[in-house]
């Protein structure tokens, strides 16, 4: 059975690099597209630069800020994608009153790290919770997200929090979806926790929910098989849907 191609979303500061432990464990074939979000301000002008540089029908995975802008490609050409997988991710928008207020400041306090310090600085501090706790001993690793994060600069993080703090809500996109479905987060991932994706499951009762152990928010680079493991069997499932569409 052909395997679309899979267009893989990353999130704030991210790269390829977090979707690059995956690939050694993908099924024999799969063909993968990493993203850019290059200079966007927005996650709709991020949904667009996917839908400009995918082919016209393809599935599609989004960590993190990539698993909201994968949700607004839902919002605006649901026809152009046959499954989609929401990692370590979100769906509301900023909440009104203190609660979003503190959001905005916490993403702000990190923003003047990376302006007055250097992005290094920042991510030094911001990866703190990014990872399983037991993960911050291993400096190789820590060093890879790292250094991952410093390919862009402070000027790109502006403009990436923008987008966050500005985003909409996609409850109704979730409701909406049709397509295979994978939902998936870290069990100790403390920026978008398990709860949160119990939320989203409850909005797409045919997902399948897998929470992956001894994971923080970073899972597809702290548990690469498990992670695949589970995107594996959602890319079958993409396939067998799309072969009894075509039929």
């Amino acid at each position: 059975m052909k395997s679309l191609p899979l267009v893989l979303v990353p999130g704030l500061m991210c790269n390829q690099k977090v979707w690059e432990p995956l690939q050694a464990y993908f099924d024999k074939g799969q063909i993968c597209q990493m993203v850019d979000h290059q200079s966007a301000n927005s996650l709709a002008q991020m949904a667009q630069q996917v839908l400009d540089t995918s082919p016209p029908l393809f599935v599609m995975a989004g960590h993190s800020m990539g698993g909201r802008v994968a949700l607004e490609v839902m919002r605006t050409a649901p026809e152009r994608v046959a499954g989609i997988a929401l990692l370590d991710t979100g769906y509301q928008a900023k909440a009104e009153g203190p609660s979003g207020e503190l959001e905005v400041n916490k993403r702000l306090a990190l923003l003047e790290i990376a302006q007055s310090k250097g992005v290094r600085a920042m991510a030094a501090e911001w990866v703190k919770g990014m990872v399983h706790p037991a993960r911050l001993a291993d400096s190789d690793f820590i060093e890879i997200i790292i250094k991952m994060f410093e390919t862009k600069n402070s000027d790109i993080f502006a403009r990436q929090l923008l987008a966050l703090i500005f985003r909409k809500d996609a409850t109704e996109v979730l409701k909406s979806i049709r397509i295979p479905t994978l939902i998936l987060c870290g069990e100790q991932d403390a920026w978008s926790p398990p709860s949160q994706h119990e939320e989203m499951l409850h909005f797409v009762p045919h997902a399948t929910l897998s929470v992956i152990a001894n994971a923080g928010h970073m899972s597809t680079m702290e548990k690469p098989k498990e992670v695949a493991a589970a995107m594996n069997n959602w890319l079958s499932q993409c396939s067998s849907f799309s072969a009894s569409n075509e039929g």
